[in-house]
């Protein structure tokens, strides 16, 4: 007869229980597997090897010491007890039969090795071991409670995190009187506003380093969906004692020899004040070029010129003396509202951009400026 020799046991090789002098071992997927080989190698010569050798493949165990761990519906029974003070009012309070209780509450005293409760007509007294365990046990059901609530206003869109990125005519214009109205109907969200290039707010949506994007077209990114929120167009900001104040609108023609303030040549904008020139044959005389529509507005606030820029932001901080002038033909951009495209849209998104479309359509996006 064959016996184990010096060679076992190998490794990755454990005892088994159901089968003294035998070995398991553990498979890939953890799944325990007997060594039929090693089973008949142990028992060859004797009567019915090969049958116990099947019979020990068929009793399997959990090759690895995995730790006895109690998961929330252990905790959950526990509490219910401690307060109750029976199995019965547990499982009334649990909406579960007593039965149920009973099981759990044995699985988890035997998982903890120990006694929780003293069984005494029908009473279940606490041991000192169970009075020393609940401190920690309702401050897992307060963190359980903190959860559910929380859950609930994500789902109700009362809490969370929302990130927008938008150009800075748009971010200072209708996206700041946007925001503002949705941080008053909703103190639990907060919300971060950046105001970027054209190019940052493309790249940082790409990327999911912000939720949502808005940004005059075009935009041609296959990773970002867009979808048009609203027009504007490019306009003459000036003092109201220029002369091309009283006009109700001002032509490329009208500017002609004026100082002109606009965007510069790399700007995303300015291939719109170019075609205008070109459709119109005039060239302009350029006295300052500008990144940001804001720069320009103040440049024309201060006597440099006649700006040509998207006067949204004069709608929002309107300055005293100075007024925008529609230019004549209109020179029409639309912004669009980016968003990634396989990224999931949470509840806050959706509420937002909600919020933003209806503030749009009712006209509270923009002002005149006169």
């Amino acid at each position: 007869m064959r016996t184990a020799s010096a060679e076992f046991p190998r490794p990755g090789w454990r005892w088994s229980p159901r089968c003294p002098g035998r070995r398991w071992r553990g498979s890939a997927r953890g799944t325990p597997a007997c060594a039929l080989v090693l089973h008949l190698g142990l028992h060859a010569g004797r009567p019915g090897a090969r049958r116990r050798a099947l019979r020990c493949r068929r009793n399997r165990f959990p090759s690895f010491d995995i730790p006895a761990m109690i998961n929330l519906r252990h905790i959950e029974v526990f509490y219910a007890i401690m307060h109750t003070g029976s199995i019965t009012g547990a499982a009334r309070r649990l909406s579960v039969t007593q039965p149920a209780v009973s099981a759990v509450l044995k699985h988890l005293e035997a998982r903890l090795g120990m006694p929780l409760f003293l069984r005494s007509h029908g009473r279940l007294t606490p041991t000192p071991e169970a009075q020393a365990l609940l401190p920690d046990v309702a401050a897992i059901f307060e963190r359980l409670g903190a959860v559910e609530r929380l859950s609930q206003d994500l789902a109700g869109g009362l809490k969370g995190t929302l990130s927008v990125a938008a150009t800075s005519p748009i971010a200072n214009g209708f996206l700041a009187r946007a925001v503002a109205t949705f941080s008053r109907e909703r103190p639990g969200v907060r919300i971060a506003l950046q105001a970027l290039s054209s190019p940052l707010v493309v790249e940082r949506v790409m990327q999911s380093e912000v939720d949502l994007g808005i940004v005059y077209q075009p935009v041609d990114n296959p990773a970002v969906d867009t979808s048009v929120l609203t027009s504007a167009s490019i306009a003459c900001v000036l003092p109201d004692s220029h002369p091309l104040a009283a006009q109700a609108s001002i032509s490329i023609a009208d500017l002609a020899g004026i100082p002109v303030i606009t965007y510069m040549p790399q700007a995303l904008l300015r291939p719109y004040v170019d075609r205008a020139c070109e459709q119109a044959g005039r060239t302009l005389t350029i006295s300052v070029e500008t990144g940001l529509s804001v720069t320009g507005i103040m440049l024309a606030y201060h006597g440099a010129g006649v700006a040509l820029v998207e006067p949204d932001l004069l709608a929002s901080m309107p300055l005293p003396g100075l007024v925008s002038r529609p230019l004549s033909p209109a020179v029409t951009l639309q912004s669009v509202l980016l968003k990634h495209r396989h990224r999931p849209v949470s509840r806050i998104m959706d509420e937002f951009m909600a919020h933003l479309r209806a503030m749009l359509a009712a006209g509270e996006g923009s002002r005149s400026a006169t």
